[in-house]
């Protein structure tokens, strides 16, 4: 017969292993590992947070691989652990801040870590990356880096007129503390609204300067001339760079130098829009044919009495500063007895940032038909001046041009006959290129049998193949000499190298002489001519003759890292990597080229 006692003691047993088993169950449905993001849609110059939370201490957290982005803080560790009304509440978090590599939809991918003794994943989470916006002072890292670096647009005019020049100039602004490298173009400003031209900047040159009452250093990344086509608002794109920046920590390496983080940030001068303004049609003349600026106009004749039998020649020349390419000279209108050819057109402009300045010209050969005096009518040129906003016409000089008659003439000259004459105006240089005599081919039949036609084709095989052996051979001692020519641009370029290591101390001999490698290299394996020395045409040759594009990319960055370098704080470890990038270019354009 069962005890009471014992009953009870087996009720009570049982009582806590199930009170245990509830908790214990209890307990394990509760773990939660779960991952959450700052933003899920947001530009590709912003920073998002990802945060992975768990509510129980777990080990061996593998977080995702973040395809398509760039680790620029983190992983930051949190751990709470609290007790309230006798209740526990923990939580662990580890925390990354990221900046995407591209623009579209990017994903998240799952995290895992062991919690008593389970695997836990968290889902994934899916992400929508837009272009460039407008930075605001509340993005995650741009606190991080104090907001020391600006990308800013300086125009001209943000109310101009149709056809009135303007300029962008893009600057870099970056605070003296903290270093920049690896500069490059996301997204390049477009102008379809505007006839435009690009001022190239052959050397980035870092200056001192200010912005917003502070102090910062500052290039000139960009710079082009706007001429608007159209009234009304227009759109400027950003202009977006993708920056490796150090940002100094306060942490110090065994020698007392204060540690940098590198950073890649993307910034960007963001949208620009630009009012452009009709110009008035109160006062506009006839003659106006959309030229804006200041100009002057100018007609000229070569010569104003000639023969009969001579040409002469009539130029239409407008000068000075305007939108000088997008309109063209006053048409000429002379009497009808004079035979007009289509003019010549000669153009002298050069553009910079102040806009076009020249002349354009439109040069006339003329020829009379008949002796006697012939009066040029007079003409008129109108312009827009957009600093007087109002329309100016000139007019121009008025001449009479004689015709003398030839002595040889058959005919008596006289400005109302309209009788052609039979004029011998071949004698002018003008048309000396016209072929005054005839060869006649005779219609007998010629014998092929001992011909000059015989003898070409019995001896011509036998020549063509003595220029053949004879091309062949000075061809294989070209060729040998363009191999010597390899041969001596590594080694000028290695020369420099050598020169460049021993000035590693010096950062600014070291840049010099590595940018000197580089150049002096590729000007004698190129062929190029020092004027020609500019990335863009260097990058374009290299593309042509099948050079890796990663190779080329490399090498236009080492450039621009010399260039700025120069002018920057640079680490040790910099300049080794940047000696050892150098080699390694001249290397493998040595291998192809």
């Amino acid at each position: 017969m069962i005890k009471i006692g014992d009953y009870m003691l087996n009720l009570n047993r049982f009582n806590i292993l199930f009170i245990f088993f509830i908790v214990w169950a209890n307990a394990i449905s509760q773990v939660s590992f779960k991952a959450s993001v700052s933003k899920s849609e947001l530009g590709i110059n912003e920073r998002l947070r990802v945060v992975f939370e768990m509510n129980e201490n777990g080990d061996n957290f593998i977080p995702p691989e973040f395809t398509g982005f760039n680790i620029v803080g983190g992983p930051n560790q949190a751990i709470s652990n609290s007790w309230i009304n006798g209740k526990r509440t923990f939580s662990k978090k580890y925390t990354y801040f990221l900046s995407p590599k591209l623009k579209g939809k990017l994903t998240i991918g799952q995290a895992s870590i062991e919690i008593n003794g389970q695997l836990y994943k968290t889902s994934p989470i899916q992400l929508n990356i837009t272009g460039v916006v407008d930075n605001t002072p509340n993005n995650n890292f741009d606190n991080l880096v104090n907001n020391d670096i600006y990308l800013v647009a300086e125009i001209s005019d943000f109310n101009p007129y149709i056809n009135q020049a303007i300029t962008i100039v893009y600057k870099l602004y970056y605070s003296p503390e903290i270093r920049i490298s690896n500069v490059n173009e996301i997204d390049s400003p477009k102008y379809p609204d505007f006839w435009s031209h690009l001022i190239k900047i052959p050397r980035l040159e870092v200056k001192q300067g200010s912005y917003k009452g502070n102090p910062y250093q500052y290039v000139t990344w960009h710079k082009a001339v706007l001429y608007p086509q159209k009234s009304g608002s227009l759109t400027i794109d950003p202009l977006s760079l993708n920056i490796s920046l150090d940002i100094p920590t306060n942490r110090r390496d065994f020698f007392g130098n204060r540690i940098y983080e590198q950073i890649p940030k993307v910034i960007s001068a963001g949208k620009k829009n630009i009012l452009v303004k009709e110009l008035p049609e109160d006062g506009k003349p006839k003659s106006f044919s959309g030229a804006v600026g200041k100009f002057d106009l100018s007609f000229n004749l070569n010569k104003n009495e000639l023969k009969l039998s001579e040409s002469f020649q009539a130029s239409v020349k407008i000068s000075g500063k305007g939108n000088l390419k997008l309109f063209k000279p006053p048409k000429l209108i002379v009497p009808p007895n004079l035979e007009v050819y289509e003019p010549e057109y000669v153009e002298k402009v050069k553009t910079n940032l102040s806009g076009m300045s020249g002349s354009i010209s439109e040069v006339y050969t003329i020829v009379p038909q008949i002796g006697g005096k012939f009066p040029i009518p007079i003409f008129n040129f109108s312009y827009f001046d957009p600093e007087k906003e109002k329309y100016i016409s000139l007019n121009s000089n008025e001449y009479t041009v004689n015709v003398l008659n030839s002595p040889n003439s058959n005919f008596i000259a006289n400005s109302n006959d309209t009788k052609k004459p039979n004029l011998n105006v071949f004698g002018s240089k003008k048309f000396g290129f016209i072929k005054l005599s005839t060869d006649l081919i005779s219609i007998e039949k010629d014998y092929f049998w001992g011909s000059k036609r015989f003898y070409y084709q019995l001896f011509l095989p036998i020549a063509l193949l003595i220029l053949v052996i004879i091309v062949s051979k000075t061809f294989k001692k070209f060729r040998g000499k363009l191999n010597i020519s390899k041969i001596d641009a590594s080694k000028i370029a290695k020369k420099y190298l050598v020169t460049a290591k021993d000035k590693i101390n010096n950062k600014d001999e070291f840049y010099d002489s590595l940018e000197r490698a580089l150049l002096n290299f590729l000007k004698i394996k190129l062929t190029l001519k020092t004027s020609d020395l500019n990335k863009l045409k260097i990058e374009k040759i290299l593309i042509n003759k099948e050079v890796d594009s990663k190779i080329v990319e490399s090498l236009i960055k080492q450039l621009e890292n010399c260039e700025i370098a120069r002018y920057s704080q640079i680490s040790d470890v910099r300049i080794k990597d940047d000696y050892d990038n150098a080699l390694n270019i001249i290397t493998e354009i040595d291998k192809i080229i």
